[in-house]
C-alpha cells in the first residue's frame, strides 16, 4: 500500500482533491489530504502571522503524527512551493514527488516574484504592510478566482465548476510575499512535473522544470485538470507507481 499525500493550490483546500482521492482509495491506497493554515476550512486561522513556513509545518505534522513512509507527495499549483520544505525535513519518507502544475520559486523568492505579479524590490513594502496592518491579511483570490473562472471556464463540467466556484476561500497574504526558504533546485532530477499546456499562466514554471531536468510531461489540459480530469490524474499516479 503507498500513502499519497495529495497538496492544494491557492484559494483551495483538501476538499478540492475529491474527485482524485477516490479512485486511489479504492485501488487500496491510503491517502492524505490536509489544508493549509488560513485556507479552506481553515479560513477562519487567516492571519498576518501565518506565512509560507506554517504550510511546511503543517504538512510536517501529518507526516509525523500519521507516521507514515513510502509516500508519493504530490502538489497543484500553489503547493509547489510548500514541497521542497516538506522534503527538506521529511524526506526520508518520501518516495516519489509529483508537480501537477504547480508553482516552481526558488530558493529565497516569494510566489509573487515567480508568478510574475511582484518585483523584487517591492516585497519588503508590502511584508512591511501586511505586519503592520495596513494590507492583508488575506489575498482575495477567492474573488478573483471565480471572476477569472466565470470570465473564462475551464475544462470542468458545469456541475463541479459551480462546485470549484462555491468552495473557494481566501488565503493569507503572506503566503505569497514571504520569501520562500528552501526552494525547488534543492529537488532532485527525478522529480515529475505534469504542465498543462493549454494554460500559459504556469508557463515560467515549466520553463524552470526543463532547465532542472525533471522528468516532464505535457498534457492538453488546463490549470484545473485535477477537478475537470481527476480521472486521469489517479491513472498517472496509480501507473507510475
Amino acid at each position: 500500500m503507498t500513502t499519497y499525500v495529495l497538496l492544494h493550490g491557492g484559494g483551495m483546500g483538501g476538499w478540492v482533491w475529491r474527485h482524485v482521492a477516490a479512485p486511489l482509495r479504492a485501488a487500496g491506497h491510503e491517502v492524505l489530504t490536509p489544508t493549509f493554515t488560513g485556507f479552506g476550512e481553515r479560513v477562519h486561522l487567516l492571519s498576518k502571522d501565518h506565512g509560507h513556513d506554517v504550510h511546511v509545518q503543517d504538512v510536517v505534522g501529518v507526516l509525523r503524527y500519521e507516521d507514515v513512509s513510502d509516500v508519493v507527495l504530490v502538489g497543484h499549483s500553489f503547493a509547489g512551493t510548500v514541497i521542497p520544505g516538506v522534503v527538506a525535513t521529511e524526506g526520508g519518507r518520501i518516495r516519489r514527488i509529483v508537480y501537477l502544475d504547480a508553482v516552481m520559486s526558488y530558493s529565497g523568492e516569494s510566489v509573487s516574484e515567480t508568478m510574475g505579479q511582484m518585483l523584487a524590490d517591492q516585497m519588503p513594502g508590502v511584508r512591511a504592510a501586511v505586519q503592520g496592518g495596513q494590507a492583508g491579511p488575506g489575498t482575495d483570490v477567492h474573488v478573483m478566482q471565480r471572476e477569472l473562472l466565470r470570465a473564462n471556464p475551464h475544462d470542468v463540467p458545469a456541475e463541479r465548476m459551480e462546485w470549484l466556484l462555491e468552495h473557494l476561500s481566501d488565503m493569507p497574504l503572506r503566503s505569497v510575499v514571504d520569501p520562500v526558504a528552501v526552494g525547488v533546485e534543492t529537488l532532485p532530477r527525478t522529480t515529475e512535473y505534469i504542465a498543462a499546456k493549454n494554460d500559459p499562466t504556469m508557463a515560467r514554471s515549466h520553463e524552470r522544470a526543463v532547465e532542472l531536468g525533471w522528468q516532464m510531461h505535457e498534457w492538453k489540459a488546463d490549470h484545473s485538470f485535477i477537478v475537470g480530469q481527476p480521472e486521469q490524474v489517479a491513472d498517472f499516479l496509480l501507473g507510475h507507481g
